[in-house]
């Protein structure tokens, strides 16, 4: 029969039926889903609820779950060492705040109401270039262009600010939600640090015996891939706030500080993060004066010498093995349909991916040597690189 063919082997043989059978009960299942979606809304809504302090604490447990590890090995019980390592970090964040606080909240505050004065000069800057350029006499036939065609723009503008109006009820709700998250993730945190090995234990106990062992190597490499990953960003991210500080302070730069912090966060974003982060850097400059603008892009290059060069190669080393190409589109792709949190989680997303489809592929490997390999040639089992 053509069941028993070494192709249909291949495939599974009887056991094709069953994986056949079990994707047509997930397609029927998402179509339900999709005619009865409004009786799922409060499983939603928790979820949103519970989503981010989850992967804030996720997070902050990469990022100190070492360190409560390395109390341990000074005889310091895993609960003590994480109530010292939490309030340590408290009170240094205290501290920080207090000093640190009232230097960025009037920088801060000088920004936003000075910004748009730097947005109108270096508008009538580039006017002014533009009528003095070689595109001069093209200029005022581009005005007249702009005016006829949006002329009507404020009226354009009045008719969405009712959607604005609604905009603001979700910045509400997005403030509650980030409250929350910062009010309950400490709390997930400590059990995470307290009972995460257990955890996997139980979960792991709850598997057949059979799949013990591949699932607790999915769940190792997934856990080096993004502790890795997050540790390291982190790190990166900090060091290039603090180079760029230094480097601010250094030629004189205004909001040096607050210019440092926007790059540091968005620092974490990998290739697009830095793009993002030159922007009000640059405009601020170039309002300023043409030759702070230079001495920004010396500083700026400096830094980033220093990250490519010598800080991402040693912190981050090759841990990812992921191509920048693969990055940028990841980041892309997630950006596009997550939002922001897609940008954000869009490179450990992949990474959690890349686990799951290389463990699919050596699964796949193994069965192509197991019916073909004698004939045709079998493949070598060895971990391959992006």
């Amino acid at each position: 029969m053509w069941e028993s063919s070494k192709f249909m082997k291949f495939l599974g043989g009887k056991n094709l039926y069953y994986l056949l059978g079990l994707l047509i009960l997930v397609g029927m299942m998402i179509f339900v889903y999709n005619q009865v979606s409004f009786v799922f809304y409060p499983l939603v809504v928790l979820l949103s609820t519970v989503t981010p302090p989850i992967i804030l604490a996720f997070v902050a447990y990469y990022l100190l779950n070492p360190i409560v590890d390395f109390l341990e090995r000074f005889r310091i019980k895993r609960i003590w060492g994480i109530l010292i390592l939490i309030l340590g970090i408290s009170g240094l964040l205290t501290g920080i705040i207090l000093l640190v606080a009232p230097a960025i909240e009037t920088q801060i505050t000088e920004l936003v109401n000075n910004f748009p004065k730097y947005m109108t000069q270096m508008g009538e800057g580039i006017t002014v270039w533009l009528q003095n350029s070689f595109l001069g006499p093209y200029y005022d036939e581009g005005y007249n262009w702009l005016i006829s065609n949006f002329s009507d723009l404020p009226a354009m503008i009045g008719s969405y600010l009712v959607d604005a109006f609604q905009g603001v009820r979700n910045v509400a709700n997005a403030l509650t939600n980030v409250a929350i998250a910062i009010i309950t993730f400490p709390f997930i945190l400590f059990f995470l640090l307290k009972d995460g090995k257990r955890f996997k234990a139980f979960c792991l106990k709850l598997l057949p015996p059979k799949f013990r062992g591949d699932t607790n190597q999915i769940l190792t490499n997934m856990d080096t891939q993004v502790g890795s990953y997050i540790q390291g960003q982190i790190i990166v991210a900090s060091c290039i706030g603090i180079l760029l500080f230094i480097g601010y302070l250094i030629i004189g730069l205004p909001y040096a500080i607050t210019l440092a912090i926007v790059a540091a966060v968005t620092s974490v974003i990998p290739y697009l993060g830095p793009t993002i982060a030159i922007i009000p850097a640059a405009i601020i400059a170039l309002v300023d004066s043409p030759f702070m603008l230079i001495k920004l892009a010396i500083v700026w290059a400096a830094v980033q010498l220093l990250e490519g060069n010598l800080i991402s190669p040693n912190i981050m080393g090759r841990t990812m093995k992921v191509h920048p190409l693969t990055i940028i589109i990841v980041l892309l792709v997630a950006g596009n349909l997550f939002g922001i949190i897609g940008v954000i989680l869009g490179i450990p997303g992949y990474a959690i991916l890349k686990v799951l489809v290389t463990y699919l592929f050596g699964k796949f490997k193994k069965r192509y040597n197991r019916y073909y390999g004698d004939d045709a040639g079998a493949y070598q089992l060895e971990e391959t690189e992006d």
